[in-house]
């Protein structure tokens, strides 16, 4: 009861003109009640001076007085209505939100903006909006700030239109004066179609934004890859070179220590002959004295006696055929660096034997692309060996075979992460092998270099080995191989060739920039009238299936 006795007294506390709850209320002389601005400004507009509510007409302008009773009342009325907000826990407009324009005092925060009154209520100023008839129709949205942008500033209408024409929005008098011509359609139907679009592009960088946040998955996974590739490439290079300085320790340890003994043995024997020397010396000096006194003296009869005792020969080691050599020290070094490199060579050994065997876990299984091979080339079924015939085939001269260089791409192409192949070479005196980008020429000779694409090593004149590195690298292998090992690092720019059957490393390409994809390159060279007809062969990777 007390709520309806409070909404029956609120529509009577409103302002038939403003449609608010009346300020400063005063009544005509018929009756009526309204807000003292609003009647006031409506009889400034309009002659004769009339009734808003009645029609009643007045001859002379109405003096209007506040209306006292109606005015406690309209201001009991908004204690309770404020209380009753209060009681309703709304919430006060924050900072950034859009704050209720009726409200006095504190602003409460605004629950809907109405795009007629231009103006945004809370919940308690909306609840005519919701009740009454003519309140009803008027269209609320969202709160938002800055409603007289939603005005037409040249006509002081509410924007309503959209104008396809000029893809812009409009009011009703722009459409049928600045836009009659256009094509018009109500705000909501093109809203529909924006919201659409808007969708679509809403959809499409989520996609792009889930694109991106893989890419940076993807990047930070690989990254820890590489942390831990880094890691465990400096465990072990500390480990390997820990071990090398070791030996090279050991080994000046070991030499200094020959040296340094040698050298003790010698001032040994140095000592010794020395010290009997000496001892000699000072038997000498003895007998020497024993002649001079002798010589000196006067007595006839002792100088006879004693002289026998003169040619008795004194009691000393006979010097003639003693010598002292020191020793010679050259060539110690040199013997100690030999072993030396012996020993390092080994361990080097070792290690190029756990590197290959790493690589080889990136093994791939290559097989030969007929459409590429020269026609002089004969390749079988299983695609995994190649020689040069000398008989020229029938072959249609398609765009990715070549014409003049005899070789052939393998079939497998790569455009990141690692992979690597074996291939056979023994037996043959000349061939060439690496990999190639996709884009080379192949309808001419073209040196090979990785300025052109290539990143190739050969054998000539059949002890000759060389890297097409642009000038050329002579490789002194001490080895023939028989088995020759690719391993590439895309990513990494990297190309190496391993001669497997001697776990060696025969050359590295470095510091390279792959920007498009690499093929497996072979090269067989011409058979030299059947002196380089043993074909190359792409064999299984040792440990791999």
């Amino acid at each position: 009861m007390a709520e309806a006795s409070c909404l029956l007294s609120e529509d009577q506390f409103l302002c038939s003109i403003c449609l608010d709850v009346f300020t400063d209320p005063v009544t005509t002389s018929c009756g009526h009640n309204f807000c003292k601005h609003c009647i006031t400004e409506h009889w400034n507009v309009g002659f004769p001076w009339k009734c808003p509510m009645c029609k009643e007409m007045f001859t002379t302008k109405p003096e209007l007085l506040v209306n006292t009773f109606i005015s406690e009342m309209v201001a009991q009325f908004k204690e309770e209505a404020q209380q009753k907000a209060s009681s309703s826990e709304q919430e006060v407009a924050k900072p950034g939100e859009v704050p209720c324009d009726v409200c006095t005092g504190t602003k409460l925060k605004a629950l809907k903006s109405c795009l007629v009154c231009l103006v945004s209520y809370c919940e308690t100023h909306l609840e005519p909006h919701l009740r009454t008839s003519g309140l009803k129709k008027h269209q609320l949205i969202d709160p938002v700030e800055n409603l007289e942008a939603r005005m037409c500033t040249k006509h002081d209408k509410p924007l309503e239109l959209f104008c396809k024409t000029d893809q812009t929005c409009v009011c009703m008098l722009c459409s049928v004066l600045d836009h009659k011509t256009h094509e018009i359609v109500p705000l909501r139907d093109e809203y529909d179609v924006k919201k659409a679009e808007v969708e679509k592009t809403a959809a499409k960088l989520q996609q792009m934004i889930q694109k991106r946040q893989l890419s940076i998955q993807k990047i930070k996974r690989l990254l820890n890859i590489s942390k831990e590739n880094a890691d465990r490439e400096i465990a072990e290079g500390v480990q390997v070179f820990t071990t090398l300085m070791e030996f090279v320790e050991r080994g000046m340890n070991e030499l200094i220590e020959t040296i340094e003994e040698k050298q003790k043995t010698t001032e040994e024997q140095a000592e010794d002959f020395i010290r009997e020397l000496e001892q000699d010396i000072s038997e000498l000096k003895k007998k020497s004295t024993e002649v001079v006194q002798l010589s000196l003296s006067e007595d006839h009869l002792y100088l006879l006696q004693s002289f026998p005792s003169l040619k008795e020969a004194p009691p000393t080691k006979d010097w003639t055929e003693v010598s002292f050599h020191p020793p010679s020290y050259r060539g110690m070094v040199m013997r100690a660096v030999s072993q030396l490199e012996e020993t390092l060579t080994a361990r080097i050994t070792e290690c190029v034997m756990a590197e290959l065997t790493r690589v080889q876990q990136y093994a791939i299984n290559v097989t030969l692309d007929p459409d590429t091979a020269h026609p002089e080339l004969n390749i079988p079924d299983d695609g995994k060996q190649v020689n040069h015939c000398d008989v020229k085939k029938n072959l249609p001269d398609n765009p990715e075979r070549f014409s003049k260089c005899i070789c052939v791409f393998g079939k497998q192409g790569f455009s990141s992460g690692r992979f690597y192949f074996e291939v056979q070479v023994k037996g043959k005196t000349k061939w060439t092998l690496g990999v190639a980008r996709e884009s080379i020429s192949r309808k001419e000779n073209i040196p090979l270099s990785p300025q052109e694409g290539y990143w190739t090593i050969c054998l000539r004149n059949g002890n000759e080995y060389k890297a097409f590195a642009g000038p050329g690298v002579y490789l002194h292998l001490k080895y023939r191989p028989q088995k020759v090992g690719v391993f590439v690092d895309y990513e990494e720019g990297l190309v190496s060739f391993y001669q497997v059957d001697a776990a060696a490393l025969m050359y590295c390409f470095t510091g390279c920039s792959f920007t498009e994809k690499l093929y497996p390159y072979f090269g067989p060279c011409p058979n030299d009238g059947g002196e380089n007809s043993t074909p190359l062969i792409i064999t299984p990777v040792k440990g791999t299936k």
